[in-house]
Protein backbone atom coordinates (compact mmCIF):
# COMPACT_ATOMS: atom_id res chain seq x y z
CA UNK A 1 0.00 0.00 0.00
CA UNK A 2 3.38 2.34 0.37
CA UNK A 3 3.13 6.10 1.11
CA UNK A 4 0.06 6.91 -0.68
CA UNK A 5 -2.00 4.78 2.40
CA UNK A 6 0.01 6.40 5.09
CA UNK A 7 -0.69 9.77 4.09
CA UNK A 8 -4.42 9.28 3.56
CA UNK A 9 -4.27 7.20 6.88
CA UNK A 10 -3.00 10.29 8.26
CA UNK A 11 -5.41 12.69 6.36
CA UNK A 12 -8.17 10.34 7.58
CA UNK A 13 -6.91 10.21 12.03
CA UNK A 14 -6.95 14.32 11.56
CA UNK A 15 -10.00 14.73 10.31
CA UNK A 16 -11.58 12.28 12.59
CA UNK A 17 -9.66 14.08 15.70
CA UNK A 18 -10.66 17.16 14.57
CA UNK A 19 -14.48 15.91 13.84
CA UNK A 20 -13.90 14.96 17.85
CA UNK A 21 -12.63 18.00 18.54
CA UNK A 22 -15.91 19.79 17.65
CA UNK A 23 -18.44 17.38 18.94
CA UNK A 24 -16.73 17.48 22.61
CA UNK A 25 -17.13 21.65 21.88
CA UNK A 26 -20.55 21.56 21.50
CA UNK A 27 -21.43 18.63 23.98
CA UNK A 28 -20.11 20.86 26.64
CA UNK A 29 -21.90 23.63 25.60
CA UNK A 30 -25.15 22.27 25.11
CA UNK A 31 -24.99 20.27 28.34
CA UNK A 32 -24.69 24.07 30.25
CA UNK A 33 -27.34 25.26 28.41
CA UNK A 34 -29.86 22.51 29.03
CA UNK A 35 -28.86 22.62 32.68
CA UNK A 36 -29.26 26.35 32.67
CA UNK A 37 -32.91 25.82 31.86
CA UNK A 38 -35.46 23.49 31.04
CA UNK A 39 -33.55 20.39 29.26
CA UNK A 40 -35.81 21.00 26.09
CA UNK A 41 -35.49 23.28 23.70
CA UNK A 42 -39.10 24.05 23.03
CA UNK A 43 -39.02 25.87 26.20
CA UNK A 44 -35.00 26.91 26.67
CA UNK A 45 -34.48 29.28 23.86
CA UNK A 46 -30.39 29.78 24.72
CA UNK A 47 -30.80 25.75 24.26
CA UNK A 48 -32.75 25.80 20.95
CA UNK A 49 -29.76 28.37 19.42
CA UNK A 50 -26.80 26.17 20.85
CA UNK A 51 -28.66 23.60 18.84
CA UNK A 52 -28.86 25.09 15.73
CA UNK A 53 -25.25 26.17 16.07
CA UNK A 54 -24.34 22.56 16.72
CA UNK A 55 -25.76 21.64 13.22
CA UNK A 56 -24.69 24.33 11.52
CA UNK A 57 -21.18 22.68 11.98
CA UNK A 58 -22.43 19.19 11.36
CA UNK A 59 -22.77 17.91 14.84
CA UNK A 60 -24.83 14.20 14.69
CA UNK A 61 -27.70 14.42 16.30
CA UNK A 62 -26.92 11.58 18.38
CA UNK A 63 -24.39 13.82 19.79
CA UNK A 64 -26.47 16.55 20.29
CA UNK A 65 -29.39 14.09 22.32
CA UNK A 66 -26.97 12.79 24.49
CA UNK A 67 -25.55 16.10 25.72
CA UNK A 68 -29.19 16.85 26.78
CA UNK A 69 -30.10 13.53 28.19
CA UNK A 70 -27.30 14.09 29.79
CA UNK A 71 -28.35 17.26 31.79
CA UNK A 72 -31.90 15.50 32.07
CA UNK A 73 -30.06 12.68 33.84
CA UNK A 74 -29.21 15.15 36.63
CA UNK A 75 -25.33 15.44 35.97
CA UNK A 76 -23.56 17.49 38.56
CA UNK A 77 -20.31 18.54 35.70
CA UNK A 78 -19.42 22.00 36.57
CA UNK A 79 -18.04 23.90 33.76
CA UNK A 80 -16.14 27.72 33.96
CA UNK A 81 -14.82 29.70 31.42
CA UNK A 82 -11.32 31.34 30.59
CA UNK A 83 -10.05 33.29 28.15
CA UNK A 84 -6.55 33.57 27.28
CA UNK A 85 -4.81 35.88 24.59
CA UNK A 86 -1.17 35.74 23.06
CA UNK A 87 0.51 37.15 20.70
CA UNK A 88 2.52 35.27 18.07
CA UNK A 89 5.48 36.34 15.38
CA UNK A 90 4.84 39.72 13.51
CA UNK A 91 1.38 40.73 14.34
CA UNK A 92 -0.13 37.83 15.13
CA UNK A 93 -2.09 37.41 17.74
CA UNK A 94 -4.99 34.77 19.76
CA UNK A 95 -7.47 34.57 21.87
CA UNK A 96 -8.01 31.06 23.46
CA UNK A 97 -11.27 30.29 25.23
CA UNK A 98 -11.98 27.68 27.17
CA UNK A 99 -14.88 25.50 29.03
CA UNK A 100 -13.22 23.90 31.94
CA UNK A 101 -13.68 22.20 35.00
CA UNK A 102 -10.32 22.52 36.26
CA UNK A 103 -8.81 25.93 35.81
CA UNK A 104 -5.04 25.24 36.81
CA UNK A 105 -5.11 22.40 34.12
CA UNK A 106 -6.36 24.42 31.43
CA UNK A 107 -4.05 26.70 32.37
CA UNK A 108 -1.20 24.45 32.44
CA UNK A 109 -2.09 23.01 28.85
CA UNK A 110 -1.73 26.98 27.30
CA UNK A 111 1.01 27.60 28.74
CA UNK A 112 2.88 24.32 27.91
CA UNK A 113 2.02 25.18 24.51
CA UNK A 114 3.30 28.93 24.15
CA UNK A 115 6.55 27.79 25.94
CA UNK A 116 7.21 24.96 23.08
CA UNK A 117 6.62 27.33 20.46
CA UNK A 118 9.71 30.14 19.70
CA UNK A 119 8.00 33.41 19.28
CA UNK A 120 5.01 33.01 21.04
CA UNK A 121 4.24 34.59 24.12
CA UNK A 122 1.36 34.84 26.18
CA UNK A 123 0.05 38.17 27.14
CA UNK A 124 -2.71 39.81 29.97
CA UNK A 125 -6.26 39.92 29.62
CA UNK A 126 -7.40 42.97 26.92
CA UNK A 127 -3.96 43.35 25.40
CA UNK A 128 -5.43 41.69 22.60
CA UNK A 129 -9.17 41.20 22.56
CA UNK A 130 -9.67 44.70 22.56
CA UNK A 131 -8.30 44.81 18.66
CA UNK A 132 -11.24 42.01 18.06
CA UNK A 133 -15.13 42.42 17.81
CA UNK A 134 -17.26 39.80 18.99
CA UNK A 135 -20.06 39.50 16.01
CA UNK A 136 -22.96 37.33 15.04
CA UNK A 137 -22.34 35.48 11.84
CA UNK A 138 -25.00 33.76 9.64
CA UNK A 139 -24.45 31.77 6.58
CA UNK A 140 -27.84 30.21 4.30
CA UNK A 141 -28.95 29.83 1.01
CA UNK A 142 -30.91 32.72 0.22
CA UNK A 143 -30.42 34.91 -2.72
CA UNK A 144 -33.06 38.66 -1.85
CA UNK A 145 -31.02 40.86 -0.23
CA UNK A 146 -33.88 43.38 -0.52
CA UNK A 147 -36.33 41.37 1.10
CA UNK A 148 -33.98 40.69 3.92
CA UNK A 149 -33.03 43.86 4.53
CA UNK A 150 -36.96 44.66 4.57
CA UNK A 151 -36.95 41.94 6.90
CA UNK A 152 -34.17 43.45 8.99
CA UNK A 153 -36.01 47.14 8.91
CA UNK A 154 -39.39 45.12 10.49
CA UNK A 155 -37.91 43.83 13.19
CA UNK A 156 -35.20 46.41 13.87
CA UNK A 157 -32.30 44.77 13.58
CA UNK A 158 -29.02 46.02 12.37
CA UNK A 159 -26.79 44.35 10.23
CA UNK A 160 -22.94 45.33 10.17
CA UNK A 161 -22.42 43.55 6.70
CA UNK A 162 -25.17 41.25 4.25
CA UNK A 163 -23.45 39.65 0.95
CA UNK A 164 -24.68 37.18 -1.71
CA UNK A 165 -22.45 35.17 -3.32
CA UNK A 166 -23.45 31.81 -5.43
CA UNK A 167 -27.14 31.59 -4.22
CA UNK A 168 -25.15 31.83 -0.29
CA UNK A 169 -26.30 34.74 1.90
CA UNK A 170 -23.71 36.09 4.66
CA UNK A 171 -24.71 38.24 7.62
CA UNK A 172 -22.68 39.99 10.03
CA UNK A 173 -24.66 41.15 13.73
CA UNK A 174 -23.53 43.04 16.19
CA UNK A 175 -23.30 40.43 19.51
CA UNK A 176 -26.45 42.01 21.13
CA UNK A 177 -28.31 41.11 18.03
CA UNK A 178 -27.60 37.82 17.52
CA UNK A 179 -30.65 36.04 19.13
CA UNK A 180 -32.83 38.75 17.68
CA UNK A 181 -31.53 37.89 14.46
CA UNK A 182 -31.77 34.02 14.57
CA UNK A 183 -35.20 34.02 15.71
CA UNK A 184 -35.96 36.22 13.02
CA UNK A 185 -34.53 33.96 10.24
CA UNK A 186 -36.14 30.83 11.09
CA UNK A 187 -39.40 33.03 10.80
CA UNK A 188 -38.70 34.94 7.89
CA UNK A 189 -37.61 31.10 6.08
CA UNK A 190 -39.11 28.32 8.14
CA UNK A 191 -36.86 25.72 7.81
CA UNK A 192 -33.88 27.81 7.11
CA UNK A 193 -30.74 25.24 7.50
CA UNK A 194 -27.28 27.23 8.46
CA UNK A 195 -24.54 26.75 7.07
CA UNK A 196 -23.09 29.18 9.85
CA UNK A 197 -24.63 30.25 12.59
CA UNK A 198 -22.67 31.36 15.75
CA UNK A 199 -20.74 34.04 17.76
CA UNK A 200 -17.57 34.67 16.93
CA UNK A 201 -14.77 36.74 17.22
CA UNK A 202 -13.14 38.54 14.37
CA UNK A 203 -10.11 40.89 14.28
CA UNK A 204 -10.29 44.36 13.54
CA UNK A 205 -6.57 43.61 11.51
CA UNK A 206 -4.75 40.67 9.54
CA UNK A 207 -1.82 39.67 9.00
CA UNK A 208 0.33 36.85 7.13
CA UNK A 209 3.46 35.27 8.69
CA UNK A 210 6.34 35.09 6.01
CA UNK A 211 8.79 33.53 7.31
CA UNK A 212 9.11 29.70 7.41
CA UNK A 213 9.92 29.04 10.30
CA UNK A 214 8.13 31.60 12.09
CA UNK A 215 4.82 29.55 10.48
CA UNK A 216 5.97 26.47 10.97
CA UNK A 217 6.02 27.73 15.09
CA UNK A 218 2.92 29.25 14.92
CA UNK A 219 1.04 26.63 13.52
CA UNK A 220 2.86 24.24 15.57
CA UNK A 221 1.23 26.46 18.45
CA UNK A 222 -1.92 25.94 16.91
CA UNK A 223 -2.12 22.34 16.84
CA UNK A 224 -0.77 21.89 20.59
CA UNK A 225 -3.74 24.23 21.75
CA UNK A 226 -6.29 21.68 19.30
CA UNK A 227 -4.97 19.16 21.45
CA UNK A 228 -5.94 20.77 24.68
CA UNK A 229 -9.21 18.87 26.27
CA UNK A 230 -10.24 22.48 27.87
CA UNK A 231 -9.44 24.67 24.61
CA UNK A 232 -13.25 25.55 23.45
CA UNK A 233 -12.78 27.91 20.85
CA UNK A 234 -9.78 29.70 18.80
CA UNK A 235 -9.82 32.96 17.40
CA UNK A 236 -6.64 34.95 15.51
CA UNK A 237 -5.77 37.26 12.91
CA UNK A 238 -3.78 35.49 11.07
CA UNK A 239 -4.44 34.35 7.19
CA UNK A 240 -2.33 32.24 4.73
Amino acid sequence: MGRAHEVRAASMAKTAARKSKIYSRFGKELYIAAKAGVPDPEMNLALRRKIQEAKSNQVPADVIQRAIDKAKGGADDNYSSARYEGLGPGDASIIIDCLTDNTNRSLTGIKTAFNKCNGCKLVGQGSVSFNYEEVGMFKFAYEDEEAMLEMFMEHDLDALDMSVEDGVMTIKTAFADFGKTQDALETFIPGVEFDQCEVTMLPNEYCTIDDEEAKAQWNRLLEMLDDVDDVNRVYHNVVE
